[in-house]
C-alpha cells in the first residue's frame, strides 16, 4: 500500500480559567451549560471520542472514538480543565493515542502543542523555549511517551521558533503550503527552486536545515481541502469527505504519498453540527478501501523521509495573509469587522504586554538568582510543579533548583516569582488580538493574566508596573465609544476581578452562612481552616465570628485573620475582615458586635463590624460569581416558592376556562399563558427529577404544551431531562442484568417521541451501546434456552433499542 491519508485536527479552547482561582467562573452566554468549555466538550470532544456509524434507516450501527484514528493535537490548558471537570472524555482522548499505536507501527498519533497558545515568532528566545518545554512536559506527563510532533500556534513560524522545537528533539511540525519560501533535492543539487505558487506538494514531507546544524522536518497540509472542512460544505457527506481526500492522491505517480488536511478539531462537532459522524464515515471509507490507508504523520515519516530541504517564509502564519500581523499591527485580519473599525488597537496593546514581560524578567532574574542556580532553568522545571503541586512534590522541585532546602518564606517567594512568570506568558494568549475589538471577553481573559502577574511583582519586589502598563493601554481604543480605551477597560472590567487573601476569606466566611460550618473548606486554590468560630441567632437574622487560616494551594501563602458575618435576611449580608489580633482583642470584639445583635441593634451591629474591620466590609456583590449565584438561588427560593403558588392558584382556577378556549381555537389571554407556562415547566421539571416520575402525567403535560402552542424554556428543560435520562441509564449499565433498571429507563425513554424539544442522547446511547456490545449476546442466547427473565429483558432492550435507535439485532 503506497498511497496514505491522514487527518489533523487542532483541538484548543483558550484558557478561561479566572488567574486568581484557577477555574471557569460560570458564562452565562454557555447555559444551559457552565461554561463555554463544558459546552464544546459536548458538541465536540465528546462526541468525537464516541461517534456514531450509521445506517440506511438512522440507527447506531458502531460508536468509534476518531481519536485513534486521525492526527490530533489538544492544548494543555484545556487538558488540564478537562482532566478535572470531564475525567471520562479525557481518558478517552489519552487512550485514543495508545490505541493509535496498534494502528499505526508504534507511533501515537497525539502531537504536542506550544504551552498556550502563544505566537511564536512575535515571543522572546526565552519564552519560545519554556513554551516548548512545557508543552513537551505536559504532554509526556498525559501521554506517558515523549512526542514525536509539535503544533504551532496559528502555525505561526519563524526559524528561531523551530530551532527551539528542534533543540527538544521535536521531529516534526505541520505548516501551511504558503509558509514556504523555496526547495531543492536534499544532499543534491544547490540551485533552489522558488516553492510559491503552488510547488510545494503537500504529499510529501520537507526538512527544513537550521543554522545550528539540527534539522526538523515539515507536512504542508492541503489548503484547498482544509478550508472545504472549515468553511465550506465538505463535512455534509462523510461519502463526498471522503473522496476529496482520496482524491488528493496522484494514481499514477510511484512511491508512497500522503493526502492530508489540518483544521480547528472544533470543525467536527462544534461548528458543523454532526461533523464528528461525517468524520467518522470518511475515515471508514478510506480504511475499508483496498487504495487507500490511514496513518498519521510519524508513520509516515518512517515510510517516506523527507528528499528535499524547504526555506520557510518567516513571520507567517494559517491565519494571517499578512503574516503575524494579526497579532501585533492594525492589519485588515480580524473576524466581524464591522464597517469603519480598525484594529489599531493591537499595536498597543503587544507593546504594554512586552514592555511588562521586560520589566518583570529583569526582577525576577534577580530575585529568582537569589534562590535558583539558574533561574531560567527553574522557570522551565516549573512546569513540573504545575501539573503536580503536591507539597511533597513542590519540596522536591524547589529542592533540585536550588540545590537546597528552602525555607518556608523563600518557598512562598520563589512560587510567587515562578508564579509571575507563568502569568506573563498566558498573557500573550493569541486569541487576545484574534478579534475585531479590544474590549472584547477574550482580551480581558490575557489582561486578568497581566493584571495577576503585576499582583505578584508588587508582592515579591514592593515595585508597581501598573502606571506604565496603563499608559500603554490608552492608546488601545476600542471599536466601541461606551469602552474607551484599554485603560478604561482594565479598570472597569479587570480590576474589579482581582482577588487577595482577605477578599477569599469574606469568600468563606459569607458562603458558610449558607453552606454549614465546617472547620475546612477549600475555596477554589485556596485551603480555609477555621477556630474560634462563634455563631448567633436572632429570628432571620444570624451572626457569625471567628479566625480563619488561609493557605494558597498556588503560591503556599498564608495568612491568618480575623471575620465577621451578619446576614439579616435574603441577600443583605455584610461581612469584615482584618488582619488576626491578640486573643485578648479578639474577644473584645467579639464581645462588643456580639452584644450589640443580642440586643436586636442590628444598625448598632453594623456600625461595631465598621469599627472592628474598618474599610474591609464586603457585600453578597463581593462573592465569586458562582457561589453567588448559588446563594442568589438559595435566596429567591422562597421568593420563587410564593410567585409559583401565584401562577398555579391562577392556572389551577381558570384550568377550565382554558380547556374551553382551546376547545373553540381561541388565543390564550396574555396572563394565563403566562401562569401555564410557569406552572407547566415546574411540573415537567419535577417529573423528570422524580425517580417514581409518571410517564401519563408527563405525556399529558407535553400534550398541552403543544396543543395550547406554550413557550417553555427548551433548553433548560431539555438539560434537565437529558440529565436524569443519563443517570438512568448509568444506573442500567452499572447492573446491566436486572430487567428494573431497564424497564424505568424504557419508560422515560417512551416521552421521546412526545417531546416538543431536542434532548440530546448521546451519552444515555454511549451507555445502552456498552451493554449491548457487553450484556446482550449473553441474554439473547439464554433467552433461546426458553430463559423467561432472559426473554423479557431482550423483548425490554430491543424496545429501547428502537427508541433510541440504536440497532439491536
Amino acid at each position: 500500500m503506497q498511497r496514505y491519508v491522514c487527518v489533523h485536527g487542532h483541538f484548543y479552547q483558550p484558557p478561561r480559567e479566572n488567574p486568581w482561582l484557577e477555574e471557569i467562573e460560570i458564562q452565562d452566554e454557555a447555559y444551559p451549560f457552565h461554561d463555554w468549555n463544558e459546552r464544546i466538550t459536548d458538541e465536540c470532544y465528546a462526541a468525537n471520542a464516541s461517534s456514531r456509524i450509521l445506517n440506511g434507516n438512522g440507527e447506531i450501527l458502531e460508536i468509534v472514538n476518531n481519536y485513534s484514528r486521525i492526527s490530533y493535537n489538544f492544548g494543555p490548558t484545556l487538558l488540564s480543565w478537562m482532566e478535572r471537570h470531564e475525567p471520562d472524555v479525557y481518558a478517552l482522548i489519552l487512550n485514543a493515542d495508545r490505541e493509535s499505536q496498534s494502528h499505526f507501527g508504534g507511533h501515537g498519533s497525539a502531537v504536542a502543542q506550544v504551552y498556550n497558545h502563544m505566537i511564536m515568532p512575535l515571543a522572546n528566545k526565552r519564552d519560545q523555549r519554556t513554551q516548548t518545554i512545557w508543552g513537551i512536559r505536559d504532554f509526556a506527563w498525559r501521554y506517558g511517551r515523549e512526542p514525536e510532533g509539535m503544533w504551532l500556534s496559528e502555525t505561526a513560524v519563524d526559524v528561531p521558533t523551530l530551532e527551539a522545537l528542534a533543540e527538544q528533539n521535536v521531529r516534526f511540525t505541520i505548516l501551511e503550503p504558503g509558509q514556504a519560501a523555496r526547495l531543492r533535492p536534499l544532499g543534491g543539487s544547490r540551485t533552489w527552486t522558488d516553492a510559491r505558487g503552488g510547488l510545494i506538494d503537500p504529499r510529501r514531507p520537507y526538512r527544513v536545515l537550521l543554522p545550528s546544524g539540527k534539522h526538523i522536518d515539515v507536512f504542508f497540509y492541503d489548503s484547498a481541502a482544509s478550508r472545504g472542512v472549515a468553511f465550506e460544505s465538505l463535512l455534509d457527506s462523510g461519502e463526498a469527505f471522503a473522496r476529496r481526500l482520496s482524491g488528493l492522491l496522484d494514481e499514477s505517480r510511484p512511491g508512497p504519498q500522503l493526502a492530508h488536511i489540518a483544521t480547528d478539531g472544533e470543525s467536527y462537532g462544534h461548528h458543523h453540527r454532526f461533523g464528528e459522524m461525517a468524520l467518522s464515515v470518511a475515515l471508514q471509507v478510506i480504511e475499508s478501501s483496498d487504495s487507500t490507508k490511514l496513518t498519521n504523520y510519524a508513520q509516515f515519516l518512517e515510510i517516506c523521509p523527507p528528499e528535499s530541504e524547504v526555506e520557510i517564509i518567516e513571520n507567517t502564519s494559517w491565519s494571517c495573509s499578512h503574516g503575524v500581523e494579526r497579532w501585533r499591527s492594525g492589519c485588515s485580519c480580524g473576524a466581524g469587522n464591522a464597517p469603519g473599525w480598525s484594529n489599531d488597537w493591537r499595536g498597543p496593546l503587544r507593546e504594554a504586554l512586552d514592555r511588562l514581560r521586560d520589566r518583570l524578567a529583569v526582577s525576577y532574574e534577580r530575585l529568582a538568582g537569589e534562590l535558583f542556580i539558574d533561574p531560567w532553568r527553574a522557570r522551565d522545571t516549573y512546569i513540573d510543579i504545575i501539573l503536580d503541586r503536591s507539597p511533597t512534590n513542590v519540596v522536591l522541585v524547589l529542592t533540585l533548583q536550588a540545590g537546597r532546602t528552602l525555607t518556608p518564606d523563600e518557598t512562598v517567594r520563589a512560587l510567587k516569582l515562578l508564579e509571575m512568570q507563568r502569568q506573563a506568558m498566558l498573557m500573550y494568549t493569541s486569541c487576545g488580538w484574534f478579534f475585531e475589538d479590544i474590549g472584547r471577553i477574550e482580551t480581558t481573559q490575557i489582561l486578568e493574566y497581566a493584571a495577576r502577574a503585576m499582583q505578584l511583582a508588587l508582592e515579591v519586589t514592593g515595585e508597581s508596573f501598573e502606571q506604565e502598563f496603563m499608559q500603554i493601554l490608552e492608546r488601545a481604543r476600542s471599536n466601541n465609544p461606551d469602552l474607551g480605551d484599554g485603560a478604561e477597560i482594565f479598570i472597569s472590567s479587570v480590576k474589579p476581578s482581582v482577588v487577595d487573601l482577605p477578599a477569599v476569606v469574606a469568600h468563606y466566611a459569607m458562603a458558610a452562612m449558607f453552606n454549614g460550618d465546617d472547620e475546612t473548606s477549600r475555596i477554589y486554590c485556596y485551603d480555609v481552616a477555621r477556630w474560634k468560630y462563634k455563631e448567633y441567632a436572632s429570628g432571620r437574622a444570624r451572626l457569625a465570628i471567628g479566625r480563619a487560616r488561609l493557605t494558597s494551594m498556588i503560591t503556599r501563602e498564608h495568612a491568618e485573620m480575623d471575620y465577621g458575618v451578619l446576614h439579616l435576611g435574603d441577600h443583605n449580608l455584610d461581612s469584615g475582615v482584618r488582619q488576626l489580633e491578640s486573643a485578648r482583642q479578639f474577644e473584645e470584639m467579639v464581645e462588643d458586635v456580639a452584644g450589640a445583635f443580642r440586643r436586636a441593634d442590628y444598625s448598632d451591629t453594623i456600625r461595631a463590624l465598621d469599627r472592628h474591620f474598618g474599610d474591609h466590609s464586603y457585600s453578597l456583590r463581593s462573592l465569586f460569581l458562582d457561589e453567588q449565584r448559588r446563594i442568589l438561588d438559595q435566596v429567591l427560593d422562597t421568593t420563587l416558592a410564593n410567585v409559583d403558588a401565584v401562577y398555579r392558584r391562577l392556572y389551577e382556577d381558570n384550568e377550565s376556562l382554558i380547556r374551553f378556549l382551546d376547545d373553540l381555537r381561541a388565543p390564550l389571554p396574555s396572563s394565563l399563558r403566562v401562569a401555564a407556562e410557569v406552572v407547566i415547566a415546574s411540573d415537567l421539571r419535577r417529573s423528570f427529577l422524580t425517580a417514581d416520575f409518571d410517564p401519563d402525567e408527563i405525556s399529558r403535560l407535553f400534550a398541552e404544551t403543544r396543543n395550547w402552542g406554550l413557550n417553555l424554556d427548551a433548553k433548560g428543560l431539555g438539560f434537565v431531562l437529558e440529565q436524569a435520562m443519563e443517570r438512568r441509564a448509568h444506573q442500567f449499565l452499572q447492573h446491566p442484568h436486572r430487567t428494573a433498571p431497564l424497564e424505568r429507563l424504557n419508560l422515560l425513554v417512551s416521552l421521546l417521541s412526545d417531546l416538543p424539544f431536542a434532548v440530546d442522547l448521546r451519552k444515555s446511547q454511549n451507555d445502552v451501546y456498552r451493554v449491548m456490545k457487553s450484556t446482550y449476546p449473553e441474554m439473547k442466547a439464554r433467552s433461546s434456552g426458553n430463559d423467561p427473565a432472559a426473554q423479557r429483558w431482550v423483548a425490554e432492550f430491543s424496545t429501547l433499542g428502537k427508541a433510541l435507535s440504536i440497532h439491536v439485532e
